[in-house]
């Protein structure tokens, strides 16, 4: 069996994770949403350019973080368990959205609820 070649595996990467992004961000956006909706009517206070600011800088590193699934999969691809790896990639998307979900949901705990003093 020949290995698979490494600008195929990324093709292959490509066509697999790029639709998926979408669902990644709105999970992260629904997670932000909840809590700045639960955080009424404090949440409110806390909407500034600097808030927005910060919101698009972690949206952007959300990103560059779901960017490590391609580390893993091209590497998994040119391996002799390409097939067992294509049949069971969505359990690392599973796992990499629920930790960015864990990671957003603490993130907007401190942004939008009311910490009593």
């Amino acid at each position: 069996m020949l290995g698979v070649e490494t600008r195929e595996a990324a093709t292959e990467a490509v066509r697999y994770w790029e639709p998926r992004r979408i669902l990644y961000n709105a999970v992260l956006v629904l997670v932000v949403s909840t809590y700045f909706f639960l955080g009424l009517p404090f949440s409110t206070s806390t909407l500034s350019m600097n808030l927005f600011l910060v919101l698009f800088a972690l949206a952007v590193l959300a990103n560059i973080a779901y960017c490590a699934a391609y580390v893993v999969d091209i590497f998994a691809q040119t391996t002799g368990l390409r097939d067992t790896w294509l049949k069971y990639r969505w359990i690392l998307f599973a796992i990499g959205v629920f930790f960015a979900a864990v990671i957003t949901r603490f993130v907007s705990m401190g942004l939008f609820l009311r910490t009593e003093q």
